[in-house]
């Protein structure tokens, strides 16, 4: 790929990575820095929480008939300039076929983020220091938040993070939160400039590993994964890549 990006100058600031390119490439030991948030005490309150990928339910809307995909959805309101985060009623998520073609057009219903996990400080946190973080980037007066948690397994042979491919959600911003990854090879993320051919690619493999993306400006994917174990067929054969995507929108929550 062409480089308007490189890894060096989205791992800038983030605020000002998001402002030059539109994208921030957040590495572990910075992730806690930028976003202000308590260390140790944040860290080992959200690793008590990464349990939570475990019971995550089958997403059953699926259109490719796949079977590799688990999740769970929950909504937010944050209010600037203070911060307060607030969760609303539990609701469909629905994005226009502009933004997803293959799942586009209808509401999605998913099982909601369990309330100790939505409701622990090292969740509110996140949220609330990431939501704080765009508002310096695009001042607005409240964030409409929409949280998913993901698993991507390799069941069947092989799992899409993004069956949908390359696209924008139609917010103003994403993150892409890395949780786990196990016995898993591929899943190449890929950002390209939405307006021209530049763009850069990249493995997330350590957790909290984050990326931050303004969706006007840019276009991401993730590719397939595949078992990193050769006997597939075999339980443990079967690898995982746990993640949390956010986004951030001003103009309220998507609906039909």
């Amino acid at each position: 790929m062409n480089s308007m990006f490189n890894i060096p100058a989205i791992q800038k600031p983030a605020a000002q990575a998001l402002h030059q390119n539109g994208l921030s490439l957040l590495m572990p030991p910075d992730l806690t820095t930028a976003l202000h948030l308590p260390v140790p005490a944040w860290t080992q309150d959200w690793q008590s929480l990464t349990d939570s990928w475990n019971r995550l339910p089958p997403d059953v809307h699926l259109r490719d008939g796949g079977h590799y995909r688990k999740r769970r959805h929950a909504c937010f309101i944050q209010q600037l300039p203070g911060g307060l985060l607030t969760r609303v009623a539990h609701r469909a998520h629905w994005q226009p076929t502009e933004y997803n073609a293959l799942h586009g057009g209808f509401e999605r219903w998913f099982d909601p983020v369990e309330a100790a996990v939505a409701q622990s400080p090292a969740w509110t946190g996140l949220l609330g220091s990431l939501g704080q973080l765009f508002g310096q980037v695009r001042p607005v007066p409240r964030w409409y938040i929409e949280a998913h948690q993901f698993r991507i397994d390799t069941t069947g042979g092989v799992g899409r993070p993004t069956p949908e491919g390359a696209h924008r959600d139609g917010v103003d911003f994403v993150v892409v939160l890395m949780v786990a990854r196990r016995g898993v090879r591929g899943g190449e993320t890929r950002v390209f400039d939405a307006h021209g051919p530049n763009g850069v690619r990249f493995v997330m493999e350590q957790p909290l590993t984050a990326l931050l993306l303004d969706d006007a400006r840019v276009i991401h994917e993730t590719t397939p994964i595949l078992p990193a174990d050769a006997d597939a067929n075999k339980p443990e054969g079967i690898g995982y890549r746990d993640t949390l995507v956010l986004t951030y929108r001003a103009k309220g929550f998507q609906a039909p």
